[in-house]
Order: structure tokens, then sequence, then C-alpha cells
């Protein structure tokens, strides 16, 4: 791309992180999308945590 023409790249098959792309900058201005996002997010570090406990009892 030229100059001046910003970029977003995700990897291929990587369609779920491009969907977070795309909501993190929608919800730069709907205050319920930030939200939802700010809790999925959450939830998403909750679940590696947990992951990570269980790792460490096998």
């Amino acid at each position: 791309m030229p100059r001046g023409v910003p970029v977003a790249t995700v990897a291929i098959n990587g369609a779920i992180n491009a969907a977070l792309l795309a909501l993190r900058i929608l919800a730069t201005c709907d205050g319920a999308l930030a939200i939802a996002l700010e809790h999925y997010r959450l939830e998403l570090a909750t679940s590696a945590v947990d992951q990570d406990r269980n790792l460490e009892r096998n």
C-alpha cells in the first residue's frame, strides 16, 4: 500500500481476529459495543488463566 493508506493485516483463516479488529474500530464510537467487547476480552483472559492452571496440574 502507498504511504498514507493504513492497512491492518490478519492471518489467512484469521476471520475471528479480523472480526475482533473491526469491532475494536467500531467500538470507538459505540459505547455498548465497547462494553460487550471488554466483557469478551475478560472472558478470554479468564479462559486462558484456567487453561494454564489445567496445564500445571498435568
